[in-house]
């Protein structure tokens, strides 16, 4: 009769063979026959009891080792873009001590984008060992997408309610159950996301946000934010630190605050991104030229690599601009006070300064790091005014120290652009203009300026002296 085996030999077994680990193959590797397979059943039994193995499926695998092919659910994208799963059958939030292997899902050219959710067959393959076992998968198939959310109109009733899509494209209602409507009332614009439920009917749901009347006119952008998945609010982790974020010390970079600088913008900016200057250049060997200095906000100080602020920043992408609102890619603390380059406060920046020849031509530039204060915020047509014979009381002072010379260096860069003949797309913008309820007043064609002409320009030169710089330095643009 064959030595029968003991836990630890059993586990080894179970390690060595996780794609045939079942009792039948355990008992067949190890001569085990007769009664011999209710003491391996009890033994089985004690190991899944002390989490040393888990069973899927009728298979047994060693606790927290996986087979080599396995249906997955996708989680949502890091702060990286990196994709981390799950297997099927192991819990969403599994109990302390049986947290799934981290899996890396590895897509190779050509496979198909996964969402939040979906499932898919994959091959898995270790690559570490011990507590620190992390899986990459290849995908073989994708099975499925995964649950999706629901923006629509609430329809109470007395199991529950139902909720009626505002897309046309989702025409099938869910059905929410008693204890799933959140406090829901009967005609509110709620978002709910899918639960488990019976395989035939409508699919089941809960309500995680109530979101008020859906007659009001605010309501539009708001359904477009969560059709979209647009992120809006912030966590409050990523709150706090930018509420912990400190003004730049005086000591800070290179001291510009001497130069012109002021920000030109839309009337109603809130924030200011970019400052531009531009004086007559001093030396004998450009005779005409200029020097022209293009600013902009040092977002980098305030938003370190790693921290909440760069991982919500990273997921976010951008600002997105609505009508009424917007949703920024950083708390109001920063995007609307300490990045943007207040009238008369001192801020970081990332400046360059950039020498054009009297017909245009960029002769050198520098980037530097230092801490400006803007001279003025003005407007798109406060500028143009001034320029043009009529300046306010804010561009009186400013005409002929800093708008005529924007405008002198301006008139530099446009003749060498000309003479490359770019494709000048001048198509028109349009801003909706909306009353205290919200309601549509106008929608107005804005007027093209030579001061958006200019801003525009400058713009250019100044990623051209980046782009420059970067392939001079052999550094990928991101």
């Amino acid at each position: 009769m064959m030595h029968f085996p003991t836990k630890d030999e059993i586990l080894d077994w179970i390690r060595d063979n996780p794609g045939a680990a079942g009792k039948r193959e355990i008992a067949r590797a190890f001569g085990i026959k007769g009664g011999g397979r209710v003491e391996l059943k009890r033994i089985l039994r004690e190991l899944e009891d002390e989490g040393h193995i888990n069973r899927r499926k009728r298979r047994l695998g060693h606790s927290g080792h996986l087979p080599p092919v396995g249906i997955l659910v996708a989680g949502e994208p890091d702060g990286d873009g990196d994709i981390f799963a799950r297997p099927v059958d192991w819990p969403v939030d599994p109990e302390p001590g049986r947290e799934p292997p981290r899996i890396l899902y590895m897509p190779r050219k050509g496979d198909p984008a996964l969402g939040y959710g979906d499932h898919f067959l994959a091959k898995l393959r270790p690559i570490g060992t011990g507590d620190g076992l992390t899986y990459e998968a290849r995908l073989i198939k994708r099975l499925g997408e995964g649950p999706r959310r629901m923006l629509g109109i609430f329809k109470a009733s007395a199991q529950g309610g139902r909720i009626l899509p505002i897309e046309k494209k989702a025409d099938k209602e869910w059905l929410i159950a008693t204890g799933a409507t959140n406090g829901a009332l009967d005609g509110e614009l709620v978002e709910a996301e899918a639960v488990p439920g019976a395989r035939l009917g409508l699919r089941h749901g809960r309500i995680i946000a109530r979101l008020g009347d859906p007659g009001e006119p605010r309501q539009v952008s708001l359904i477009a934010i969560h059709e979209h998945g647009i992120p809006y609010d912030f966590p409050q982790s990523v709150l706090d630190e930018a509420g912990h974020a400190k003004p730049i010390p005086q000591d800070f970079g290179e001291d510009l605050r001497q130069l012109p600088l002021i920000t030109i913008d839309p009337a109603d900016a809130r924030d200011h991104d970019d400052a531009v200057a531009a004086t007559a250049d001093d030396d004998p060997k450009n005779p005409g030229g200029w020097v022209v200095w293009v600013a902009i906000a040092d977002v980098a100080w305030y938003v370190r690599p790693g921290s909440e602020l760069d991982r919500e920043a990273r997921k976010r992408g951008n600002s997105t601009y609505f009508p009424d609102r917007v949703a920024p890619m950083l708390p109001e603390a920063l995007s609307a006070d300490l990045c943007s380059l207040h009238e008369g406060a001192d801020r970081p920046c990332l400046a360059v300064r950039m020498v054009l020849s009297s017909d245009g031509r960029k002769l050198s530039h520098r980037f530097i790091r230092g801490l400006m204060r803007s001279g003025a915020s003005l407007s798109y047509e406060q500028v143009q005014a001034a320029e043009d014979g009529t300046p306010d009381e804010a561009t009186t002072a400013l005409l002929e120290s800093v708008i005529h010379p924007l405008f002198g260096a301006y008139q530099a860069a446009a003749m060498a652009r000309d003479r490359r003949q770019p494709l000048d797309l001048d198509l028109p913008e349009r801003k909706v203009e909306l009353d205290d309820e919200g309601n549509v007043n106008a929608i107005r064609v804005r007027e093209r300026l030579e001061a958006h002409r200019l801003i525009e320009e400058f713009m250019i030169l100044a990623n051209v002296a980046a782009a420059e710089t970067l392939e001079d330095r052999r550094r990928p643009p991101l």
